[in-house]
């Protein structure tokens, strides 16, 4: 399902149906708040860093998992990763072996995770946790989770999509936050805006009074793989929360997107679709072009058909990984 419009206004105008959706929303936030209050947190011998969000979706999460993963393996750190496999069937706890499972079985988002770092779905993310430690993890991170109280996190990042904010900073359904943003901010570490400049002045303008906490400044940046996009006739598709922001992108490398495709974020990519698709960029000859998030749900007989346009985090320099992990890191060093 897309995200209804009067989440993300634009210019902040009022909606009715948010208005009218506001009782809801505020018994919503205080079952959050109740949740996080009666809940006992259990600890673990070594480090658990979440990365999670106060949005529904689309806010970054997965692409700074990974990026976070490839910092602390290159620093040689045994780092697992932990997922509850939104969109899979498997309940776990599981170890992903990408030959053998399925976007279907664990979820696209965990499935594109174990490509970079062990892997594991979860339900109970807390028996996922002990699974990794047995196996050797010497530092946990979460592929979400931020809303889960059942055990203590070392270190807390929230990722936030710069143009989009926090929306109209109501809770679900009369808004896209998972919890009011005054106890979310202030139970984080570090929140990470990721976005173009544009965008990120913006972002600031609207919420400085509300971040109380270390910000660092991310932007998406297009991984080179030798494709030139120059001018290459396309037709997206893509099934995440903003969709347009792939598109976007797509644009930004020179690309000439005959069609866009907006699905539902985690949408089945059935062989009906995906047979309609190709039919339509073989009458215009052009390519067929996703993210990497749908990629790994592409039914396998058709993967040939369709290439990626693989993005990659980049922190600004006002805030490095260095500084972000500086407290595990000392806890690692130990």
């Amino acid at each position: 399902m897309l995200a209804p419009k009067f989440w993300y206004p634009e210019n902040n105008e009022k909606s009715i149906s948010s208005a009218v959706l506001v009782p809801l929303g505020y018994i919503y936030s205080l079952l959050s708040k109740f949740r996080m209050l009666k809940s006992v947190q259990k600890q673990f011998d070594i480090p658990i860093v979440c990365i999670g969000n106060l949005n529904v979706g689309g806010t970054g999460k997965t692409p700074t998992t990974i990026a976070a993963a490839q910092f602390l393996l290159e620093k040689d750190y045994n780092v697992h990763v932990v997922s509850r496999g939104y969109g899979g069937t498997a309940k776990g706890p599981l170890f992903i072996n990408d030959k053998e499972h399925s976007a279907n079985e664990v979820g696209d988002e965990a499935l594109m995770l174990s490509a970079f770092a062990p892997t594991w779905v979860a339900d109970k993310r807390p028996t996922g946790i002990k699974n990794a430690i047995s196996e050797g993890a010497e530092i946990i991170l979460l592929d979400d989770g931020f809303q889960d109280p059942s055990f203590y996190k070392d270190l807390s990042i929230l990722t936030v999509n710069a143009e989009k904010g926090f929306g109209n900073k109501r809770c679900i359904p009369a808004g896209p936050l998972r919890e009011t943003l005054s106890s979310g901010l202030k139970r984080a570490d570090v929140l990470i805006s990721i976005g173009a400049e544009s965008s990120q002045k913006n972002f600031k303008k609207m919420y400085k009074r509300y971040i109380n906490l270390p910000m660092a400044i991310a932007n998406l940046e297009v991984l080179n793989t030798g494709i030139s996009w120059e001018n290459m006739k396309v037709i997206a598709f893509a099934g995440i929360a903003h969709p347009e922001n792939f598109f976007e992108a797509l644009r930004a490398q020179g690309a000439n997107i005959v069609n866009c495709q907006s699905l539902s974020d985690h949408q089945k990519l059935s062989s009906t679709l995906m047979k309609r698709l190709i039919e339509g960029a073989r009458a215009e000859n052009a390519q067929l072009v996703t993210t990497e998030k749908d990629y790994v749900r592409l039914p396998k007989q058709f993967r040939n058909e369709v290439i990626t346009l693989p993005v990659r985090i980049k922190l600004n320099e006002n805030l490095s990984w260095d500084k972000i992990f500086t407290p595990i890191l000392r806890c690692l060093e130990k």
